[in-house]
């Protein structure tokens, strides 16, 4: 099998990708990535000299770059690559909406025409919108997106369904909850909690810190992935969840705890606007139709991914200085992300 796989220089991207090397010694997987802020080529060190394995340096709307490489033959098109971050996307939804559905859409063309035989659209709980105080998310809760960032998410799953519907195009979507893990940007929560912990700096916290989520470990989103471009229907959406629902406050609690640190490291700040109160995901379609069971529960994920930033603090220091840019701009020159 031949993968394309977008954005795979971000967090969830390489792990899968180096997931998917390790697993299956036949495949070859062709990464796909703008290199913008997030995107990382340091996470991927250890497979970027494999023969199976190809880094193209381009942007997903770029159709001249994306219909090259479905020329030179793709099986199968795992799409991460997506802006993600919710405060980014306030400030600047313009480049949410180009990127996530322009973007996907580009995909999804050259995908038809070449005949890819599966594109799965990896998507988002907050497509949902938020949730009171029970119930969960459903495949077929209604989309009520409440920041930028989430409508930018919903606009290209509602494309992916289109071309199904449209073109009968192969397709899956999954939704998934919070990920963390190695080699996650820390401008999200829990790097950020740990690096700033870490160097005795404050941990700011948005409102009053009980807005709640369901975290999945990285390496269990990609065992999920993993089945369904195997198993998965076509049209079908999976909802990946690792039922582990935390406020934030418990979370920067567990951090601080594990390290060893006093909680007047932590700092409330003012609440960003459009903050969804809860997310929680029924995962019950993909571990009844799939087999799918997450192997992590957050406090021995959590444990993991506390000893992966101690063990690797020249990796976020890097991020957090910018320096992780050097290498990329050496390979591919100035100007990365513009």
């Amino acid at each position: 099998m031949r993968l394309l796989v977008t954005g795979g220089a971000g967090f969830i991207g390489s792990n899968f990708i180096s997931y998917m090397l390790t697993k299956y010694p036949t495949y070859e997987i062709v990464n796909l990535d703008a290199l913008t802020y997030a995107g990382n080529l340091d996470n991927l060190k250890a497979v970027e000299s494999n023969s199976r394995y190809r880094f193209i340096r381009g942007d997903i709307g770029d159709r001249r770059v994306v219909e090259d490489i479905f020329a030179s033959g793709v099986d199968t098109v795992v799409h991460f690559a997506a802006e993600s971050h919710v405060d980014r996307s306030i400030k600047e939804p313009d480049l949410f909406v180009r990127t996530n559905v322009l973007g996907t859409q580009t995909l999804l063309e050259a995908a038809r025409k070449y005949k890819a035989a599966k594109f799965i659209h990896v998507s988002t709980d907050e497509v949902y919108g938020t949730l009171g105080e029970t119930g969960l998310f459903s495949e077929s809760t209604p989309l009520a997106p409440n920041s930028p960032y989430s409508a930018s998410k919903a606009g290209s799953d509602l494309m992916v369904r289109a071309y199904y519907e449209t073109y009968g195009l192969p397709i899956n979507m999954t939704r998934c909850s919070n990920n963390y893990g190695p080699y996650q940007f820390p401008e999200k929560l829990i790097p950020l909690m740990i690096a700033n912990a870490l160097n005795d700096m404050p941990l700011p916290v948005y409102g009053d810190g009980l807005n709640i989520r369901d975290w999945l470990y990285v390496e269990d989103h990609c065992n999920a992935i993993d089945l369904v471009i195997h198993q998965g229907v076509n049209g079908e959406v999976y909802n990946i969840g690792g039922s582990n629902e935390r406020t934030n406050i418990q979370i920067v609690r567990t951090i601080l705890n594990q390290l060893g640190k006093p909680e007047s490291l932590i700092s409330y700040v003012r609440d960003r606007p459009g903050h969804d109160r809860r997310y929680g995901i029924d995962a019950t379609k993909i571990r009844s139709e799939l087999g799918w069971t997450p192997k992590h529960n957050f406090e021995s994920g959590i444990k993991e991914t506390i000893n992966w930033y101690l063990g690797n603090r020249e990796w976020w220091e890097r991020v957090r200085s910018g320096e992780y840019r050097q290498y990329d701009e050496r390979q591919y020159g100035k100007g990365l992300g513009q």
